[in-house]
């Protein structure tokens, strides 16, 4: 039996997680995740819930956080923009709107704002259009 895989195509950064490394700096004892809100050991809630309260309670809109590679085995994706191309549905993709939409909406300032609530600092230098997969069962 095989597993359908989605394409997401979003602007932001790459966090990690999973059962690969995380992509940002604070990370401690075997590469684990250390900010005080949220428990990587414990898991519940899990770092995609523990994150959307922690960016809601701190009044950032517009940002979102995305898990991708595997229902299993999540990885996450702090974003501003997410279009979701599903198996066997190709979606066009019209760039120049894209990158007007990314100038006329402050998009790197909204990711700052977020990773600063997270209290987390990129190993990225920048924020960026990333393409990334996410399998379904």
């Amino acid at each position: 039996m095989g597993r359908s895989t989605n394409a997401l195509l979003v602007y932001g950064y790459d966090l990690g997680g999973g059962d690969g490394d995380w992509q940002v700096q604070e990370t401690g004892s075997f590469g684990l995740l250390d900010v005080p809100w949220w428990d990587q050991e414990d898991d519940d809630p899990s770092f995609l819930e523990a994150a959307q309260t922690r960016l809601r309670e701190a009044g950032v809109t517009g940002v979102e956080v995305h898990t991708h590679t595997s229902r299993d085995y999540p990885a996450y994706l702090l974003t501003v923009h997410c279009t979701t191309a599903y198996r066997g549905t190709p979606k066009r993709i019209d760039f120049d709107d894209l990158t007007r939409s990314q100038l006329a909406g402050d998009w790197d300032d909204q990711l700052d704002a977020a990773m600063k609530a997270l209290g987390l600092t990129s190993t990225q230098d920048s924020p960026g259009w990333l393409l990334a997969s996410y399998a379904e069962l």
